[in-house]
Order: C-alpha cells, then structure tokens, then sequence
C-alpha cells in the first residue's frame, strides 16, 4: 500500500512542516479507516492514499494532498467536521467539506446526485482544489468500478463521462481527461466499445515493434542533427476518442490519422520547430494536417505542434512535438501551475505561475470596462487565491450558490453553458471572454457583469455596430455600449444563449414590474 513516505516523495522541495503534516493527515486517515474496506475487499486506506499520491505527483501542495488523505473522513468515520479544525485548520477543513459526499442533500437517486455537483461547483467556485481532489477521487473510484454493484455502475460511468470528462478537458487535464474515458466507455456503450475494440485491432494488429522502429528512426535523425536533450514516447489513440471520431467520420477507420502517435519533447520552442523541419526530412508529410497549437493554443490552454506523415513502412504517424513545460501543463492542466499562498506567512506554496493566465489573464482576474459616461468594475474577490479560479467556475458558483432549480436542471445547464465547444472573444482592451459556440452580444455583456448586460445600449463587433442577435465568432473583438436607461426586454431571453444571461434579464425583468 502506498505510504507516507511514497507521498512526500514527489513535493517539490517540502519543509520540515510539509512532511509533518502529511504524515500527521495520514496517521489520521489510517486511525479513522481501520477495519473499512471497500467493494472489492481491500482496505479503504488504499483509496485514499492512491488520492493523494496522484495529488502529489501532479505537484500539488502539501495541504491539498492532506485534505485528500482525509476527504472521506467527516462521512464515513467517527472523525468529525471540529476534530479536523482542531487538527489541521481551517484552510484543510474546507477542502475536505467541499470534497465530502454530501449525506445531507434533500434529493435522491440522479437528483441527490446532480444537488451533489451543484454544491460541489458551489464549493470549488472558492478554491479549485476542491474540483482537482474529486477529480482524482473520481478517477481512482472508475479504477475499481467491477467491484460495485451492477446496478450502480452505469449511473457512476454515465456521470463520469457527462460531468468529470468535461471538466477534466476545460481545466487541461489531458491525462485524467483520457483515463476517466477510457474507464466509462465499456460501462456506458458496451457494445460500441467493443466494435471499436476489434476496429482498432484489425487495423494496426500488433503495433509495438513498428512504433518501436520509427522511434528509434527518429531518435537518430535527431541525434545527427545535434539534438541532444530530448525523450520520445508512443501511443495508440484512446478507444473512447476513437469512438468520438468514428462517428464523424461514419465508422471509417481509414479516414481516422491519429491512430497511432509519437511524441518528442525538448527543452525549448525553437527546438520544436527544428524537430518539425527534421521530421518533415525524414517522412513525408500529408497535406494540410500540420496544426500548430504553439502559435495558436487550443481554448484549454494546450500547447503543442501535431504533424501527420506516411512512413517508408506505409504506416501513418501523428507526430506531437513540445517543450517539457507544455508536455506537464498538456498532462496536468490548470493543476500543474495554481499557486496557493499560506495567508499566515504569505510564501509561495507551488512553483510557478498559473499558465492559463500567461494565456488569457482575464480569465482568471476581475474585470474593468467602461464606457463614455462610466466605468463599471467587477466584484472584487475576497481572498487572493479566488483570482486563480477559471471565470466559467466562478460563474457557476455565483448563478447556482442559491438557486430553486433541480439538480437535473443543474447538469443541464452545465452540458448546455460550459462543456459545448467553446469561442474566445475579446474586449477592446484584449481581454479575454469565454462563451459556448453560438453566443450573442448579449451573452458576452453578462459574462463581464450583470450590470453591463442590464444596461446595453448598443454593440460593435469588429468595430462595426452589429444587432444584439448576431452571432459571435472566436477571435471577435467586442465593444459594448451601455446607458443608464437602457434595460432589458422579453425578446433577450430568445437572444440569449447562456443560461446566465437568461437569469439576470428575468431577475432585471421581475424587478421592473
């Protein structure tokens, strides 16, 4: 079983206080579980350990990984919301509430679920790490989803695929994001898992030793050409990713180029760019299937150059080439960069910057707009760590916190708002709003603040005035003009996309009456 000491192995740099405290919430965790055992018959101390050693080999911080060690305590065991306080703060006692399960929720079946993930968002919109620890706890539950009773493993499968899928690939978790569906796919399509399954094995057969050959093909080419520093890797494409693109293209795996993968990384950009020109050297590129995702990052924040060849062998290779920052961010997402800072000495407790921020600042900081006659800011976050949070999250947080609606009608909204295809559009300033595919102008005021959207006057899009139901582009520069007397009417609600919007313009409407 994984032990304290396997933990602590992966922080970067702990402190005396680092390791006690790890160890402590582990002590803990192993006292509260004793004699637990899970569906499968091991002991429940397996689970929660597994949480935290993926926890601290994505680099998250030490008391990230002990409020893991201790998410199934308050719930399960005779531990108690005031033993944890008392123990380990009140910063640990957060992170652990906002990841229980919640025994208290007044729904049942699917319902209790989904008023489960509302609250859950609702929690996470203070401090994401609440979403990364049950992310990871999701992920280590599917490892082990045999052992649950068949009537309760499609409902988990199902979730999994609709709700922690989606956030796993908005947050960049590419890693998590592919295991979470590979795990769901047979539990949710049986029989289109297996089609794909014996596709797949009918078109590469046994792929190693050919993988393995243009592998070390290439490692010699970039040897000769003074490329020292680098490491490859293949893969296969993930089955459910598969199954995802088989439908687009009809079930024909022959139009399906990303079967099979090599990976380069090396130590800087332009190092990527020469790896490119020595690849296209050495295997003939197919037209237009070079995507530069360096120059032009996926709205997830993934960085990387794809480039599809045909081998001397007649195989077809999609070909990824990074730095070794980009492969750890394409790996672990908004995980690999958050920064958390302790609010009693003010020191750094993870490495570097948030990454998305470099990419879109505005995401994760408040607003300021103004027009002709004033300048309307956003809220001003209570705690410094919030500014790091996603503004999709906030937004969740701040329109569900309160709210009569079901939880079916929760995870509605959230398929609909948050996890469809997403446009980047901008603000004068080069701000950076994000909306689903499909948004209007109206959308985008709301997305800034409630008081924008209340008081458009007028929109251009491009520099051109536009009318507020015109559809919004990714890459759109957007300029909303408001005035004090403008205000809703009933025909927003048909313009609107975003669920959110459609709620502030009823809220602004029942006011008006």
């Amino acid at each position: 079983m994984t032990t304290a000491k396997d933990i602590i192995a992966y922080l970067n740099n702990p402190t005396e206080a680092d390791r006690a405290l790890i160890e402590k919430a582990y002590s803990t965790a192993e006292k509260a579980h004793k004699g637990h055992t899970r569906y499968s018959g091991e002991p429940y101390m397996i689970h929660v350990a597994a949480v935290a050693l993926r926890l601290s080999e994505m680099g998250m911080g030490p008391r990230t990984i002990a409020a893991a060690l201790l998410h199934d305590t308050i719930e399960d065991t005779d531990v108690t919301a005031e033993d944890i306080k008392r123990e380990f703060g009140e910063e640990i006692l957060f992170l652990v509430e906002g990841v229980t399960k919640l025994s208290s929720v007044r729904y049942y079946g699917s319902d209790r679920h989904n008023e489960s993930l509302r609250k859950l968002f609702v929690a996470t919109s203070q401090d994401i790490r609440v979403l990364l620890i049950k992310l990871v706890d999701r992920l280590h539950n599917m490892m082990t989803l045999e052992h649950v009773p068949k009537e309760k493993r499609l409902r988990i499968a199902r979730e999994t695929l609709e709700i922690y899928v989606p956030v796993a690939h908005r947050l960049g978790m590419g890693r998590d994001r592919k295991e979470l569906e590979d795990l769901a796919f047979p539990y949710v399509y049986p029989e289109e898992y297996k089609k794909v399954k014996e596709l797949l094995k009918k078109k590469i057969g046994k792929y190693e030793e050919r993988l393995e050959r243009e592998r070390k093909a290439l490692q010699k080419r970039l040897a000769e050409a003074g490329i020292r520093d680098f490491s490859t890797s293949y893969r296969v494409k993930g089955l459910y990713s598969l199954f995802q693109k088989l439908k687009r293209k009809e079930w024909d795996i022959d139009q399906v180029y990303d079967l099979l993968a090599l990976r380069v990384v090396v130590p800087n950009m332009e190092d990527c760019y020469k790896v490119l020109g020595l690849i296209h050297d050495i295997w003939r590129p197919l037209p237009n299937r070079v995507k530069d995702y360096i120059a032009f990052p996926k709205p997830n924040g993934y960085k990387s150059i794809h480039t599809t060849v045909a081998t001397g062998s007649g195989d077809i290779l999609e070909i990824q080439i990074r730095t070794n920052k980009m492969h750890h961010e394409a790996e672990y997402g908004i995980a690999s960069h958050i920064i958390y800072k302790d609010e009693t000495t003010g020191q750094t407790m993870n490495r570097s910057e948030t990454w998305f921020a470099h990419l879109i600042p505005s995401l994760f900081r408040p607003f300021a707009w103004k027009d002709t006659k004033k300048k309307i800011e956003g809220v001003t976050k209570d705690k410094p760590h919030r500014d790091k949070i996603p503004l999709w999250i906030n937004q969740i947080g701040e329109m569900y916190a309160e709210t009569d609606s079901s939880g079916a009608e929760f995870v509605e909204d959230m398929q609909k708002d948050f996890f469809k295809h997403r446009i980047f559009v901008f603000t004068p300033n080069g701000d950076v709003v994000d909306l689903p595919l499909g948004a209007s102008p109206i959308d985008f005021a709301y997305a800034i603040h409630s008081e924008v959207g209340n008081h458009i006057s007028g929109v251009k899009v491009n520099s051109k005035l536009v009318s507020l139901d015109t559809e919004l582009r990714n890459g759109d520069i957007v300029e909303v003009e408001t005035k004090k007397s403008a205000k809703p009417t009933r025909k927003w609600i048909d313009i609107a996309h975003t669920t959110m919007a459609k709620r502030h313009i009823r809220n602004a409407l029942e006011k008006e009456k």
